[in-house]
């Protein structure tokens, strides 16, 4: 009995031996799960749009097309009128359209009708004489012998308008009366300044028969005469403006031969005393002088 109480207190001792670590030493605590990321926001998605509701479109019938309207009449009579032949005034728009074809030929009419060939000319010689090759420049000279041109051919002007325009623009005239009264001073004017000498060469040049007075003498035939003799008179008047220039060029050049200076140009010496020579005889008052003159 005494055995048996020994093994049933080692069996207990046995039984007891692996507990009790257990229950001194705590057990490890688990480790924490993994925490799963979180989602990303799903992407807004926008409402639908909204559609205004249809309105029913109420039907409608075709049209049948309408006959168009007959055109109106205008309310008076309408009459465009241009007289030329001097019945009555002529029109506005045909005395401009004269206007404008006048603006035209005038520059030929200025070279080969008015002394300004002659004047232009007479100014350019003078200014080659001096010995000046730009001054004063054309634009001038061109200038000066258009006003001494208008100067001169003042009076017949003044006559071609008297007796040929002013009779048109007032219904007076035809047009064809017009033009033959209004050229009589012009031609008078170039008669009376062109060599009979001229009118005969271009008489014979043109072939047609000697016309009986200067009346019958037709106008192409009577400008170039007239052109031919404004350029003679103005070829002679350049020759007697050179002859005193020309004496000094030769006065000066034997100067300076004669004192051994043939290296110095005769006509940079000359050319101030061709100044001085042409202000102390006034020059252009006696060119001008003459010009006007040559027309009586």
């Amino acid at each position: 009995m005494r055995r048996g109480f020994v093994l049933l207190l080692t069996g207990l001792a046995l039984a007891l031996a692996p507990a009790a670590p257990a229950s001194a030493d705590p057990a490890p605590a688990p480790a924490p799960a993994p925490v799963a990321p979180a989602p990303a926001p799903a992407p807004a998605v926008p409402a639908p749009a909204r559609h205004a509701p249809m309105v029913p479109v109420a039907y409608r019938a075709p049209v049948a097309p309408t006959t168009p309207a007959a055109p109106i009449p205008p309310s008076g009579a309408v009459n465009v009128n241009v007289n030329v032949n001097g019945e009555n005034r002529p029109a506005n728009s045909l005395v401009i359209l004269l206007g404008i074809t006048l603006l035209w030929v005038l520059p030929a009419l200025l070279l080969v009708c008015t002394p300004f060939t002659k004047v232009f000319m007479v100014l350019g010689i003078a200014r080659n004489a001096l010995g000046l090759t730009s001054m004063p420049p054309n634009q001038v000279l061109a200038g000066l012998a258009l006003f001494i041109s208008l100067f001169i051919m003042g009076p017949t002007l003044a006559q071609m308008n008297e007796q040929g325009l002013q009779p048109y623009l007032n219904g007076t005239k035809t047009q064809s009366q017009a033009f033959e009264d209004g050229i009589q001073p012009l031609r008078q004017f170039m008669l009376k300044t062109t060599r009979p000498d001229e009118i005969a060469l271009m008489v014979r040049v043109s072939g047609q028969p000697t016309p009986a007075n200067q009346d019958d003498l037709p106008m192409t035939t009577l400008v170039p005469a007239f052109v031919l003799s404004e350029l003679r008179a103005a070829f002679i008047i350049g020759f007697v403006i050179f002859i005193p220039f020309i004496i000094i060029d030769m006065v000066v050049s034997a100067s300076l031969m004669s004192l051994g200076m043939m290296m110095l140009p005769p006509v940079t010496v000359a050319l101030p005393f061709k100044l001085l020579l042409f202000v102390l005889v006034n020059g252009w008052s006696l060119i001008i002088t003459a010009l006007v003159a040559s027309y009586g």
